[in-house]
């Protein structure tokens, strides 16, 4: 990959071969912190943090302090969007990198209820937050780092590579998690004991890498070309709810399925797998790494697409198909065997990632350079909290109240909110990101 060359005339001082693998490799460490977490919450929070209140009340609680960090998305994405948008990508996305990296590692050190009592779960609950403020912050810097250098006919190819982040960390997290597994013994004590807290402490290599990958890249040329307008009174938070209220809302509704079923394959279904179905923890986990290999593929030839049918498309494709997929889910997991476990699992993240791939691309070409970080980021948080935020949560009290078919018509009903929104969403395949934030006219020239 050549550099390119800004319509300035001036080339920018990153390759986008550098540009690709800072944003791959930073969002693949922000959601490898995040899925460490979401296993963790299946497999031995309950007994570590809640074992007071027994196996399906413990699950509960467990995916109860997974849902907090969805909440604290939105927020995450007004404060680092707002220093985004003024001070810039790269310095925002190094502290983003830093606090989700601090965050897993403390919660890897957190000693158990059994130890400190009801303070446990508090000081996990304090660390959550401070993930779903650095993931909130995070995506959007990553895609707009790589859709702001990428060439408009090449937008979704180089958004791309953001958004294979999440399947190579459901890739890594599972198989640190299955690595120690197999060192420790599947009913060996060793695991509750201090295994789980392994691929905490680890996260601490994978944010020193990121680090020095981060710290090569330079800020990209559009947004130093927007410097004089980015000195408004007006701040991006303000901006985008009182410009572009309609996209922000549309984009996080037509993304709200896509979390929904992110989060029950890569969080619920983990736990269902081990405790209702009696698979072991390495048959999980196993599979789980082959599935997330699959939901790679499937998001990069979405992505790739959507350079060539546009992005509007292959979102109301994904929605279109959740709907009978939802349904279809359940039954099919509820085979029992490995290979049911698998067909389900990987039916819900090729769901999800058919929309996912074009979302990179999709979300920053919809909203103005000005307050384009904050944007992005609410649409993508509050779609988060929305789907992933819910789903796991909800889907063990209806599994254990109504039956595994009632989290089947959950994600279906995710499918039909996200397919009403997706309707209305504008092709920005063409699009110039590149706006005069008054007169919608093609950027004037700047010097920074």
């Amino acid at each position: 990959m050549s550099r390119i060359i800004d319509p300035v005339g001036a080339p920018p001082a990153t390759p986008m071969r550098r540009v690709a693998i800072a944003s791959c490799t930073g969002t693949t460490i922000e959601f490898y912190d995040f899925f460490i977490y979401g296993t963790a919450a299946a497999l031995v929070f309950p007994k570590v943090f809640f074992p007071a209140l027994g196996t399906a009340a413990g699950t509960v609680a467990s995916f109860a302090t997974f849902a907090v960090a969805f909440v604290a998305r939105p927020l995450g994405a007004a404060i680092f969007g707002h220093f985004g948008d003024r001070i810039g990508r790269k310095k925002t996305l190094i502290s983003t990198l830093l606090l989700m990296g601090i965050a897993t590692v403390l919660i890897g050190c957190i000693p158990s209820a059994s130890s400190i009592g009801i303070a446990a779960p508090i000081i996990l609950v304090v660390l959550r937050v401070a993930q779903g403020l650095a993931v909130g912050g995070e995506w959007a810097g990553a895609t707009l780092l790589a859709t702001e250098y990428a060439p408009k006919e090449k937008r979704g190819l180089y958004a791309l590579f953001p958004q294979l982040g999440p399947s190579l960390a459901f890739v890594l997290s599972s198989g640190t998690f299955l690595i120690v597994n197999l060192f420790v013994g599947e009913t060996s004590s060793a695991f509750l004991d201090y295994g789980w807290r392994i691929p905490f402490l680890a996260s601490a290599l994978l944010v020193l890498i990121g680090l020095y990958v981060r710290l090569k890249v330079e800020e990209t040329p559009m947004f130093a070309r927007q410097a004089p307008r980015r000195g408004s009174a007006t701040g991006p938070l303000i901006g985008v709810f009182k410009n572009q209220p309609r996209e922000l809302l549309l984009a996080a509704g037509s993304l709200s399925m896509m979390f929904a079923f992110f989060y029950i394959g890569t969080a619920y279904l983990t736990s269902y797998g081990t405790s209702i179905l009696g698979l072991s923890r390495t048959a999980v986990l196993s599979l789980g790494l082959l599935a997330a290999l699959v939901f790679a593929a499937a998001t990069a030839l979405a992505a790739a697409f959507s350079d060539r049918v546009g992005r509007r498309r292959m979102v109301l494709g994904s929605c279109v198909l959740s709907i009978p997929g939802g349904l279809l889910l359940f039954p099919l997991i509820d085979i029992g065997s490995p290979v049911a476990f698998f067909a389900g699992l990987t039916l819900a993240l090729v769901v999800m990632g058919i929309s996912y791939g074009p979302a990179g691309a999709l979300l920053p070409e919809m909203f103005k350079t000005e307050y384009r970080y904050t944007g992005a980021g609410m649409a993508y948080a509050i779609a988060g909290v929305v789907g992933g935020g819910t789903a796991p949560t909800l889907a063990a009290e209806l599994a254990s109240r109504h039956g595994s078919h009632a989290v089947g018509w959950m994600l279906a009903g995710f499918g039909v909110l996200s397919l009403l929104c997706a309707a209305f969403l504008p092709e920005t395949r063409n699009r110039a990101m590149e706006q005069d934030s008054c007169s919608g006219l093609p950027p004037r020239s700047a010097h920074v």
